[in-house]
């Protein structure tokens, strides 16, 4: 007999939008009082056809939300050099308020040295290493939106991380180990797993908070969750389907993330917010 869903679903447009909306009046102030709009500049490498998807959608939220936004396409066969210069030029740029590099960016560059050109205080999409630090340390900076999405969304469902267990099953520098960090400074005990972790579906099965960030498709199914879990899934696969199997976690997680439609419009959301927190510090308005 099959089981039916008891999750209840945590609805991150409706959340993605009251941000959006919120950055969108704060935008405007921040012109009114200052003359000057936010402006997010977006680094794109290539034409892969995924990325370019992305990087449309989120400068037509841009708009939505009252930020100014430059694009910058460089061919696929830019150098290392190249693109380090081009993002340079961008954080040296009074008029260039927060830096997106779009990732990945192609095997023959070295991402990490672009990131890393990235001014801190236009690293608006949390990629650096010194973004991380901050994380790390509970200092003023800004997080890496997808992990700074999911912390906003569980807030938003009454979900309190202190003294939980959370699992992050993935290791990435801008999705799963700042996601741990996050939880961690909330007072959580985190857990660390990856593809090659021994007897995953064990420690799956502690998690109280699961954030599945490995980049599977369905890698984990509802029988390796603890009944009552909290389950966000910050994977996209190919077909439009997450890192975890929704119909079985349904049957079992008390609340759970969507894909799609979970944790992407959240991370969008937080860019805008934090574009628009940049402008304000370098404008001298925050």
């Amino acid at each position: 007999m099959t089981q039916s869903p008891t999750a209840r679903l945590m609805d991150a447009t409706a959340l993605a939008r009251r941000i959006t909306e919120e950055s969108a009046e704060a935008a405007a102030e921040l012109r009114r009082r200052t003359g000057t709009a936010p402006c997010l500049a977006t680094v794109l490498v290539g034409e892969d056809p995924a990325s370019v998807t992305y990087v449309r959608m989120k400068r037509a939220r841009c708009r939505q939300a009252g930020i100014a936004s430059r694009h910058v396409a460089l061919p696929a066969s830019v150098t290392t050099a190249e693109l380090v210069g081009t993002v340079t030029a961008l954080s040296q740029d009074p008029s260039v308020h927060g830096i997106l590099l779009q990732h990945p960016v192609g095997p023959h560059l070295d991402e990490r040295a672009a990131f890393e050109a990235i001014a801190p205080e236009k690293d608006v999409d949390g990629v650096t290493t010194h973004s991380f630090a901050a994380m790390s340390f509970g200092l003023p900076g800004f997080v890496s939106c997808t992990p700074g999405g999911i912390m906003r969304l569980l807030d938003a469902y009454g979900v309190e991380p202190a003294g939980k267990r959370a699992v992050v099953v993935g290791r990435s520098a801008i999705l799963g180990k700042p996601a741990g960090m996050l939880l961690l400074a909330r007072d959580a005990t985190v857990t660390y797993c990856h593809s090659r972790t021994v007897d995953l579906a064990a420690a799956v099965r502690e998690a109280d908070i699961l954030i599945a960030a490995v980049g599977r498709p369905r890698f984990l199914t509802g029988g390796d969750l603890k009944p009552g879990a909290v389950v966000v899934d910050a994977g996209y696969n190919e077909g439009n389907v997450g890192d975890v199997d929704f119909d079985s976690a349904a049957t079992r997680a008390s609340l759970i993330t969507p894909v799609p439609g979970g944790v992407g419009p959240m991370t969008i959301a937080v860019l805008l917010a934090q574009t628009v927190e940049a402008a304000g510090r370098q404008l001298g308005a925050a």
